[in-house]
């Protein structure tokens, strides 16, 4: 009897320790889930990636104390396709939009939404219990459509800029952001602010003081702005400019560490407001380095890999992904597991403990964050369509080491074994014919057809 009740003494001792009980919180207790994107960001421009000149100490911290992956993957090498991949869960191939811009109704090339029966990683959190609040750059809807929109896909709270033509005539003014739909709208100042992302990231302060409702879990999509080309207005000028540099690489260069002092601020203020202690953070981007208005070999943006945004290269798809979740993930991991955007619905629906939407592609992660055994995909895919001509089409797909890359613009398929070469610069197509036609084969299935996108589906030999 005495020994019985000295052991249910020490258990309880055990389980009231603050680290242990942490250490040991289920994911069923639907924690906090923050997602911090980057817009054209490179898989070389964290120092925790390898930069050496543009300091990020705080996002190296991040990947310092959790999970730095090696192998994610963007859904497609160009912003609407991707972040509607990652918003989905649906490999790019099988969803609704497939490029920037697609075919509309009227026959012009013009923006392309999601589909409403595509169900977003909002409204499937939003319907789990879920505060859910997105910030930044949507790109998955049509101007005249606010159904279309954040606010209408499954948002609680929105704020987002907007493009184009507005139903009643006249156009957007890309500085305003969109309150809610069109409920109100605040107007970003160049002159007020040193980068949007400072402006954004205020206004999730702001949400977080004012909107926060603390009787249910967060779901808070961060999608920035840097270190995408549209933001000429940059106010801070002491930042790097020592260094020799030609303005528009010191720009982009401070942008970059601008971004990396508003992650901190946001991080900061959750954990100010108790919000941080069960929550997880990725930080990640929605596709390889622009050179639009820098050179991305001026701080070797991509790591050193072939190609950049908009290529099928590894350059253009293989993106930083950082996890961070306190107690969970065990601090300086690196995982080498090939994860990729669409992924991110049925993990996150794991943490949340509920069910996947059957329409996902993805394969969840949680195991490789909380170091246990990892199911791997057959293969990842991509394919992006660039303007009305059929040379504009493009596809790839990784099974195992072996990559095929295929641009119609070249006409032939290329073949890369990125185990041994990494940085795609020796195509084997000609010695490995058998596996090429294989490959290529298992690729070109890949895409169903899609009246926006008159080349995907159709595009086979």
């Amino acid at each position: 009897m005495y020994k019985s009740f000295y052991i249910c003494i020490a258990v309880l001792l055990f389980s009231c320790d603050g680290k242990t009980r942490k250490a040991e919180h289920p994911v069923t207790s639907q924690p906090n889930i923050v997602i911090l994107l980057a817009d054209d960001m490179g898989y070389g421009e964290l120092g925790c990636y390898g930069q050496q000149t543009i300091k990020t100490p705080h996002i190296d911290k991040m990947a310092s104390e959790g999970m730095r992956f090696t192998q994610f993957y963007a859904g497609s090498p160009v912003c609407a396709p991707s972040r509607g991949v990652l918003m989905t869960g649906i490999q790019v191939g099988n969803l609704n939009v497939r490029g920037n811009y697609g075919l509309v109704a009227d026959g012009s090339w013009g923006r392309v939404a999601l589909k409403k029966t595509e169900i977003t990683i909002g409204e499937m959190l939003q319907k789990a219990g879920y505060q859910t609040a997105f910030i930044g750059k949507w790109h998955l809807g049509v101007p005249h459509d606010v159904s279309t929109w954040a606010a209408g896909r499954g948002f609680d709270y929105a704020v987002q800029e907007q493009w184009g033509d507005k139903a009643e005539g006249g156009k957007f003014d890309v500085d305003d952001h969109w309150v809610n739909g069109r409920d109100s709208v605040i107007h970003y100042d160049w002159k007020k602010y040193d980068s949007k992302d400072v402006f954004r990231t205020n206004l999730a302060i702001d949400f977080l003081n004012k909107e926060r409702n603390t009787q249910k879990p967060l779901f808070l999509v961060m999608s920035y702005r840097t270190p995408h080309a549209h933001e000429p207005n940059l106010r801070e000028a002491e930042r790097y400019k020592n260094f020799g540099w030609p303005e528009n690489e010191r720009r982009h260069a401070s942008r970059i560490s601008m971004l990396d002092e508003q992650v901190q601020r946001l991080l900061d203020k959750l954990k100010d407001m108790g919000e941080l202690e069960n929550t997880l953070v990725i930080f990640t981007s929605d596709n390889g380095p622009q050179a639009e208005n820098h050179s991305e070999q001026f701080f070797k943006s991509s790591g050193g890999l072939k190609g950049k945004k908009r290529d099928m290269y590894e350059g253009g798809v293989r993106v930083p992904m950082i996890a961070w979740w306190e107690g969970k993930i065990q601090p300086g991991t690196t995982s080498d597991h090939p994860g990729i955007f669409y992924d991110f619905m049925p993990t996150l629906a794991e943490i949340a403990g509920i069910e996947a939407p059957v329409q996902t592609d993805g394969i969840s992660f949680l195991p490789e964050l909380l170091g246990k055994n990892q199911k791997e995909h057959a293969h990842l895919y991509w394919e992006l369509q660039v303007g009305p001509e059929k040379e504009g089409f493009k596809q790839a797909l990784r099974r195992g080491q072996w990559k095929v890359v295929h641009y119609e613009k070249t006409g032939f398929p290329e073949l890369y074994n990125i185990e041994k070469d990494l940085f795609e610069s020796s195509d084997q197509a000609q010695e490995q014919t058998e596996l090429l036609d294989e490959i290529n084969t298992l690729m070109r299935n890949q895409s169903v057809p899609n009246p926006h996108w008159p080349f995907s589906g159709n595009n086979k030999e």
